[in-house]
């Protein structure tokens, strides 16, 4: 189906990412409009959009175009709008909020199915936002591998601990969760399979002690972090990504080395809406 008039579609790598063009997504979508952007997303898993100007409402409504929100269990929202997370790393600060390889809120019973990313405020360089495509850290696997996967099961644990070390960002006590998810997981839109991995969230595989799970579960976030999988996203101000957690993974650079090269800190302040997902299967 060709593209709505005005609007381009343009794929980034040959790994996934592709930015569009010709959408204005702060204001009510127009149904021709919303299945672009829908089918897109599937087909190439993170949508990159530039010059936008959005309200935390306008940003709310967008997303809700795709699904229920969902409120941050570890940091707080805005104040009036608790669904929209401010993430700021202080001009002074040297890490992001998310700087390893992840899958968001794997712990969970029903993990992100996605979020809105909203560059308000970014450094001239530094802290770009890679994804990385999970389908093809499975499709590459030996059919000897993908055999052995067949069934496994992960144990995935968080809590609140890590989410208190930015300054600027309020954390949350939230409950420790324990969820149990497949290791491959079928797509519940396109019906493709991919790796579902959180390095740091993923303790053992069911069945198996932790000594013994740990080797393949290496290898297996090693392979996922193949940068020609992955790309990467240089943000301004009014940058917007739109990513599809279900079968990616993101990380943010945190090359900044304000001292060694003898560059001025900068402050980075996005604003970050999830919709809420399914039971992984």
């Amino acid at each position: 189906m060709p593209n709505p008039k005005g609007i381009t579609i343009a794929p980034v790598t040959g790994a996934l990412g592709a930015e569009i063009e010709g959408i204005d997504i702060g204001k009510p979508l127009h149904a021709t409009t919303y299945h672009a952007i829908r089918q897109a997303l599937l087909d190439h898993l993170v949508l990159f959009f530039r010059d936008q100007t959005m309200t935390p409402d306008q940003q709310i409504a967008f997303a809700r175009n795709f699904g229920e929100l969902e409120t941050h269990q570890y940091t707080a929202g805005m104040p009036d709008h608790p669904d929209v997370i401010e993430i700021i790393k202080a001009a002074d600060e040297t890490h992001n909020w998310g700087d390893n390889w992840h899958t968001d809120l794997t712990g969970f019973p029903q993990p992100s199915m996605g979020s809105v990313l909203y560059a308000k405020e970014v450094p001239e360089f530094g802290g770009d936002t890679q994804f990385s495509n999970m389908y093809i850290a499975y499709e590459t696997l030996s059919a000897g591998m993908k055999k052995l996967l067949t069934g496994l099961i992960c144990i995935h644990e968080t809590d609140a601990r890590g989410y208190e070390n930015f300054k600027s960002m309020q954390p949350l006590p939230g409950a420790p969760s324990r969820a149990e998810h497949p290791l491959v997981r079928t797509h519940p839109e396109t019906g493709k399979k991919s790796l579902f991995l959180s390095r740091k969230k993923i303790t053992t595989i069911k069945g198996m002690t932790p000594r013994e799970a740990r080797p393949l579960l290496d290898f297996l976030c090693d392979h996922a972090e193949n940068p020609d999988f992955a790309c990467r996203f240089r943000w301004k101000p009014g940058s917007v990504a739109f990513w599809d957690n279900r079968c990616t993974q993101h990380r943010v650079s945190a090359d900044y080395f304000y001292e060694l090269r003898g560059f001025p800190p900068s402050r980075r302040h996005l604003h970050r809406v999830s919709i809420r997902g399914e039971t992984p299967v």
